[in-house]
This record gives structure tokens, C-alpha cells and sequence, in this order.
């Protein structure tokens, strides 16, 4: 019995992948959709409160699904809670959360670009990003 209830919870989430909308994290409200662009222009203004995004998945952490390119803005996940499918890249996303400016180290740098992460990098090999932290996600097949 163990075992079957260990491979459904491991066939629920490729279904659910799928047949259409996956959802992770917390349920998204129903708040418009502020712009990827706004928020990457003046990123200290969303730190403190919540907003939606919405947009197209450019890019997927290849080892975990442990962050995404949405529209050029690095996105990770509220404490580490959930993860996205792989094999994300191209789907429409909507995510709800706050942003972070982070410096990253050379070496943290080199990890995320080791992963595929597209960073603009400082002279040293530093690189300062502005990260978008995602409390839930929804993501959507484009057809």
C-alpha cells in the first residue's frame, strides 16, 4: 500500500503537468498583474509588498527547478518550498511574491551560470541581480 501511494504522489504532479495549469506554492490572488518591466526598473519599490507577473518562462534551473527566467528576471521560490518542472522553458507564468537586490559572489555567480542562469556580471566576476521571490506559481502550456 505504501508503495502505491509513493508512485501516485509521484504521478500526481506529471499529470497535473500534463493536462494544464501546474500550481506551486501559495494560491495566487486575483491582484493585476504589475510589469515584469516595472519591477525590474524600480525593484526597491515591490520588497516590501506582494505584486503578480505574469510572463513567458525563458529559462529553468537544469539541475532542480530550484529558480526560472521569467522574462529576463531571475525568479526563486519562498523559503526554498517548491520547485518548477525542468522542462518549463516557454510556458506562460504567472507568479506572485516580492523582490530582493542581491550582489552575488564570484563563485555564487559562477554557480547560477553554470546552471544556465543568464547574469550581468561585474568587472570582478560579482554580479548584482534583482530577484523576484515567488510565494506561488502558475504555469501554463503556450499552444
Amino acid at each position: 500500500m505504501k508503495r502505491l501511494a509513493f508512485a501516485l504522489a509521484l504521478l500526481v504532479p506529471v499529470l497535473a503537468f500534463a493536462a494544464g495549469t501546474i500550481k506551486r506554492g501559495a494560491p495566487l490572488s486575483d491582484a493585476k498583474p504589475t510589469p515584469i518591466a516595472d519591477v525590474v526598473k524600480s525593484p526597491e519599490n515591490f520588497t516590501a509588498k506582494s505584486v503578480l507577473v505574469e510572463g513567458t518562462v525563458n529559462n529553468v534551473c537544469a539541475q532542480k527547478g530550484c529558480w526560472m527566467e521569467l522574462e529576463g528576471m531571475h525568479v526563486t521560490f519562498k523559503d526554498y518550498g517548491f520547485f518548477v518542472p525542468k522542462n518549463a522553458k516557454g510556458y506562460a507564468a504567472r507568479a506572485e511574491g516580492v523582490t530582493s537586490i542581491e550582489k552575488l559572489s564570484k563563485d555564487e555567480a559562477d554557480h547560477l551560470a553554470g546552471e544556465g542562469a543568464k547574469l550581468n556580471r561585474n568587472p570582478d566576476g560579482t554580479a548584482t541581480q534583482v530577484t523576484f521571490i515567488a510565494s506561488g506559481v502558475e504555469l501554463t502550456a503556450n499552444k
